[in-house]
């Protein structure tokens, strides 16, 4: 018989996940997408039409671009949530996951002004108020997982570009 380690397995915890562990992850980063691919029911309301008639402000990319970029920043935001929900920090991480659930009403809200309402200066509106809601749900998920928190960063970043897109879009047209 062998000696463990610190982590308490002979193999000093190179043995698998827990197969639970897994699908808890994975159910997670699915419901992420599927909530969030959601918006692209708004989406697809202006972007044959009405997108295609602005004026794009500089930087804009092409529309392949986008689809790729959220299926792997709402596998990161997934991801987060689950480190979050699989904690065991009473308050703090309900209240996590009660900032989570309101900037995911607010991204797909942003996809229903700017594209369902077609409106550049409602969008906006919404924009400003989703990434504030990102910066409080990194604070909030700090304080109960600072990985989940790291996670979020990349999404605040492209946020922070679609609100420049946004403003130009606005400004332009």
């Amino acid at each position: 018989m062998g000696t463990t380690d610190s982590t308490g397995t002979a193999d000093g915890g190179r043995s698998l996940p827990d197969p639970r562990t897994i699908g808890s992850w994975l159910l997670a980063v699915v419901v992420t997408e599927l909530v969030g691919a959601s918006g692209s029911v708004f989406t697809s309301m202006g972007l044959e039409s009405w997108y295609p008639s602005l004026t794009r402000p500089p930087l804009t990319p092409p529309n392949w671009v986008i689809g790729p970029v959220w299926v792997v920043l709402f596998a990161l935001v997934g991801t987060a949530a689950w480190l979050v929900y699989r904690s065991d920090a009473g308050r703090d991480r309900t209240v996590a996951l009660g900032a989570f659930a309101g900037q995911f009403v607010l991204n797909v809200a942003w996809s229903a002004a700017f594209f369902g309402l077609q409106s550049t200066a409602v969008g906006l509106a919404v924009i400003v108020a989703l990434w504030l809601a990102i910066l409080g749900t990194i604070a909030a998920f700090d304080r109960v997982d600072r990985r989940a928190s790291a996670l979020l960063v990349p999404y605040l970043l492209w946020v922070t570009f679609a609100g420049y897109l946004n403003l130009g879009f606005f400004l332009l047209n």
